[in-house]
């Protein structure tokens, strides 16, 4: 029945070595769950393996690059050998670039496409082709905030979460469609404090870095865990920040466009200078077979939040309502509303965004 737990799931996780994959890997774990571990870097993996089952799980290594749809079929083989069907597939890898779109090369573009877009396509292929014969099962889409409203600086990672956005919800009609009980539901991400920051490939002058407020890892697996357990929802948002920026890009999104082009370059940005031939882990991971590992946190554990009150709210769907009235009559009247009185209403809404809590 939906919204009970299942004895012993069987989880697949893609990105599995770091961030919020592997802080999926830690909750899923700490309900006896068997999971499948996917990602490129075998040292992160190894090191998720280990946490998984100090938690009480048991998991399997699978070396995997999402963009090949081969060895997402092979990964998927593995797990149902090892642990048998499916229950629960989680598509979390992604690749990025932070540099302006024109100092982007097509082959740069494509890879973060074929990894952050097609990894997903991908991953649910791979699900549904195990879990429709069964009609069973559940894809949870690891989304972002940015799958709305685009920013500058991140092109390519930003039409790859809006394809995904388009992508789930074609598959969702089609399952509806024939009446199946496989289910699919997206997790929107607000900025999460991840080891991307520290490995992504960048040309910006100084470190990259999520756009504030930043939220712990561990806040998006478990909204990732409470969407496999309850996924009729086609989407839940994680953060009071994700839920604001979706509203505005809803109801100002010239003035949002205006706002970002004048901001959102050093939001995502430290005061700290990186070299230009920094390594990164577009091609190769940076925690291949002895190297190092990074973990589920990046480096801005200092002002990340451990809570988000907003989650609680996103799970009880009478207040939740109550509360999206009154979003919607404030949207209304700033509809109606002269431009000028716009422009005061938007930048402290999104000042408010910015600025951590």
């Amino acid at each position: 029945m939906e919204g009970s737990v299942p004895v012993a799931q069987t989880v697949v996780i893609t990105g599995a070595s770091g961030g919020i994959g592997r802080a999926c890997a830690r909750a899923f774990a700490r309900r006896g769950a068997r999971i499948g571990l996917l990602a490129r870097g075998v040292t992160g993996l190894e090191a998720t393996g280990r946490e998984v089952e100090e938690a009480g799980g048991k998991a399997l290594v699978v070396p995997t690059d999402v963009a090949d749809h081969t060895r997402v079929e092979a990964a998927a083989d593995a797990v149902e050998e090892e642990f048998g069907p499916i229950d629960v597939w989680v598509n979390v890898a992604f690749a990025s670039v932070f540099a302006p779109f024109t100092d982007i090369s097509p082959q740069e573009f494509r890879r973060v496409t074929e990894v952050t877009y097609l990894g997903y396509v991908h991953g649910t292929r791979a699900a549904l082709a195990r879990m429709l014969p069964r009609d069973a099962g559940t894809i949870v889409q690891v989304g972002s905030a940015l799958g709305d409203r685009s920013i500058p600086l991140q092109s390519p990672y930003c039409g790859a979460k809006h394809a995904v956005n388009g992508f789930t919800s074609s598959v969702r009609t089609e399952l509806l469609h024939r009446k199946s009980d496989v289910r699919i539901t997206v997790v929107q991400m607000p900025g999460v404090n991840t080891p991307q920051f520290s490995w992504v490939l960048s040309r910006l002058p100084r470190h990259p870095r999520p756009v504030p407020p930043v939220y712990q890892p561990e806040i998006a697996a478990r909204s990732v865990v409470y969407a496999a357990d309850h996924p009729r929802r086609k989407q839940y948002y994680v953060g009071s920040s994700t839920v604001a920026t979706v509203l505005a890009n809803k109801v100002a999104a010239g003035l949002l466009d205006r706002y970002l082009a004048r901001t959102a370059f050093d939001s995502q940005q430290t005061d700290r200078s990186v070299p230009d031939n920094r390594p990164n882990n577009l091609w190769q991971p940076l925690d291949a077979e002895g190297g190092h590992d990074f973990g589920a946190h990046g480096i801005f554990d200092s002002e990340a939040h451990g809570r988000a009150p907003q989650v609680w709210l996103s799970r009880h769907a009478r207040v939740a309502w109550c509360a999206a009235g009154g979003a919607l009559t404030a949207a209304a009247l700033y509809a109606s509303a002269s431009t000028e009185r716009r422009k005061a209403v938007i930048g402290p809404l999104w000042a408010g965004y910015g600025r951590t809590r």
